[in-house]
C-alpha cells in the first residue's frame, strides 16, 4: 500500500476509557466489554478474541501471546509464547513453514491467565463476539484483502476475500465456544488438542504441559522517563538497549538509525530463552557500545497484531499476539479452524531447533511511565521491525512531545540485511545518510514499516492513536 500522509488527523481524546485496534471491529469489541462493566482486561481479551477472526493472516490462537499490565502502581509481564516439541529434533535448516515450524500456541493459556487475574467479565464473556463474526461472518477491509491476496491462504480457509467481501471460519466459532464453555483445557487437551497433535510435530503432550507465567519485565531510564519492556525470549532488550544508546546521543535520524544497529546486533546474539541480558542494560555497557561500530544482521519476516486498553482507574493493557508468518505455518488443525503458527522459523536466530524451548520472539509489548505513573501503552506490531519501532516511536512521544496520533503517523526508517530502508516522508534524507556510508533504500511498501497504536495519560483525559498504515482506529468514551 503506497502510504500517503494524513492531513494532520487528530487523536482520539476521551475522559473515562479507550481502547486502539489493528481493525474496527476489535475496537468496537474493546469498547462493548467497556460499556458491560468490563475494565482494561476484558477490553483487551474481547479485542484480541475477534481479531483472531478478523485478520486469521496476522493472529489467531494457533499463536503467541504477550502483555504488559500496569494496575495501581504496579507492573506484570504475560509470558504466553509456547515451545518446540520435547521430542523434536534440532534441525539444520529450520522449517520456515510446514509441521515443523509449529511451536505450542499460548494465546489461549494466556488469555485465561489475564482474564483470570485481571478480569471483570470472565474469559467466556470476552469470547462473545468473536464466535458471533466468526459464526456471522467479517466483511474483509482493504489491509486485510491486500494481504490476503498477496500472500494466499491455507485451503481451509477459502479463496482470499476481496474488499468488503464476507468471509466466515465457522470451525473457529466452535472452537472458540468451546473453550468459552470449558476454558483452556477445551484446547489444550481432548479433541482439539489431538487436530493439533495430528497436523504438526506437536504431542498432545506438548500441549497438556503447557501454561502461561508473569514474569519481571526490563525496564530503562530514558529522558524523565521509564520504558518497560518484557524479558526474553522476547526481544524487548533490544528497543530498551536502543533508547538507552540513544539517550547518549543527540535524537536525530542518524543516531537512532546507529543505535538500532547496535542494539538489534546484540539482540540477535544474546536474546535466547530464559538468557540472561540485564547487562545490555547496564549504563557502563551503553557508554561503551555507543563508541562501537555496527555489523550487518540478517532476519526473518513476519506478521502480529497489536493492542492496548486503558480504563477509568488508569489500569493499562498492552497486548500483542501473532502466528507470525502470514497463516503462521500454514497447517490447520483439522475440524477446529485453529491456523498454527510458524514460531519455529525463528530458532533460525540460533541455529537449530531446540527441543522443549522457545526462539527467539519478534513480538513485543511497551509501557510508558511517567514519575512513576503511567504514560501509557504503546506497541507496533511487524516483526523484527518493532523493537526499532518502538525506538522511534518512544523518541517521538519524548523527545519531540508528539501526541500518540502524530507519533504513530511519522514515516519510519527500518535496519535490515545491511541497509536502512527509508519511509516515503523521509526520502529526502537519503543523501544526508548515504554520506555517513549508510546504503539508503528509498521503500514504497508500507507493510515493511509496521503499525501501531497508544493510548497516553494527557492530565484527567486520554489520547490515543492507531497507525494509518493498518484499518483501525482508537476509540473511547
Amino acid at each position: 500500500m503506497p502510504y500517503r500522509f494524513a492531513f494532520g488527523k487528530p487523536p482520539a481524546v476521551a475522559a473515562e476509557a479507550m481502547v486502539a485496534t489493528s481493525h474496527p471491529l476489535a475496537t468496537r469489541a474493546g469498547m462493548r466489554a467497556f460499556e458491560r462493566g468490563g475494565n482494561a482486561a476484558d477490553a483487551a481479551l474481547a479485542a484480541a478474541a475477534v481479531l483472531c477472526v478478523a485478520k486469521p493472516m496476522s493472529t489467531g490462537i494457533g499463536g503467541d501471546a504477550f502483555a504488559l499490565v500496569w494496575r495501581d502502581g504496579e507492573v506484570a509481564g504475560l509470558d504466553a509464547a509456547g515451545p518446540a516439541p520435547v521430542s523434536a529434533q534440532p534441525v539444520t535448516p529450520v522449517a520456515e513453514t510446514g509441521p515443523t515450524s509449529v511451536t505450542v500456541p499460548g494465546a489461549v493459556a494466556g488469555w485465561a491467565a489475564l482474564a483470570e487475574r485481571y478480569g471483570r467479565l470472565g474469559l467466556a464473556a470476552c469470547l462473545d463476539e468473536a464466535v458471533h463474526h466468526a459464526d456471522r461472518g467479517v466483511a474483509a477491509t482493504a489491509r486485510v484483502a491486500e494481504l490476503w491476496a498477496a500472500f494466499g491462504g491455507p485451503e481451509e480457509f477459502g479463496p482470499p476475500p476481496r474488499l468488503g467481501e464476507v468471509f466466515r471460519i465457522p470451525g473457529l466459532a466452535d472452537t472458540l465456544r468451546a473453550i468459552a464453555e470449558h476454558g483452556p483445557a477445551a484446547f489444550y487437551e481432548g479433541r482439539v488438542a489431538a487436530a493439533i497433535a495430528e497436523a504438526s510435530w506437536l504431542d498432545e503432550e506438548d500441549l497438556a504441559g503447557y501454561s502461561a507465567r508473569w514474569v519481571e519485565p526490563l525496564r530503562i531510564g530514558y529522558r524523565g522517563h521509564e520504558v518497560l519492556e518484557l524479558p526474553p525470549p522476547t526481544q524487548g532488550v533490544a528497543a530498551l538497549e536502543g533508547l538507552g544508546l540513544l539517550e547518549r546521543s543527540s535524537p536525530n535520524l542518524a543516531a537512532q538509525i546507529r543505535c538500532v544497529q547496535l542494539a538489534l546486533e546484540d539482540a540477535l546474539a544474546r536474546v535466547r530463552d530464559e538468557a540472561d541480558v540485564a547487562d545490555l542494560l547496564d549504563p557502563a555497557f551503553l557508554d561503551r557500545r555507543r563508541a562501537e561500530q555496527p555489523r550487518p544482521v540478517r532476519e526473518p519476516a513476519a506478521g502480529t497484531t497489536y493492542l492496548c486498553a486503558v480504563d477509568g482507574d488508569r489500569m493499562a493493557v498492552s497486548f500483542i499476539q501473532s502466528l507470525y508468518e502470514s497463516f503462521g505455518s500454514r497447517v490447520v488443525a483439522p475440524g477446529t479452524g485453529v491456523a498454527l503458527q510458524s514460531r519455529g522459523a525463528c530458532f533460525a536466530v540460533s541455529g537449530s531447533v531446540e527441543p522443549g524451548r522457545r526462539p527467539y520472539h519478534t513480538i513485543i509489548p511497551g509501557l510508558l511511565l511517567r514519575d512513576g505513573r503511567l504514560g501509557g501503552p504503546f506497541g507496533v506490531m511487524g516483526g523484527f521491525m518493532q523493537a526499532q519501532a518502538h525506538v522511534q516511536l518512544v523518541s517521538a512521544l519524548v523527545d519531540d512531545g508528539l501526541d500518540p496520533q502524530a507519533a504513530l503517523d511519522r514515516p519510519r526508517f527500518r535496519v535490515q540485511d545491511g541497509a536502512v530502508l527509508l519511509e516515503e516522508g523521509l526520502w529526502e534524507r537519503a543523501a544526508d545518510l548515504e554520506r555517513l556510508g549508510l546504503r539508503v533504500v528509498r521503500h514504497v511498501d508500507t507493510f515493511d514499516f509496521g503499525g501501531g497504536q497508544a493510548i497516553m495519560a494527557h492530565g484527567d483525559a486520554l489520547l490515543g492513536g492507531s497507525d494509518p498504515r493498518k484499518d483501525g482506529f482508537a476509540a473511547g468514551y
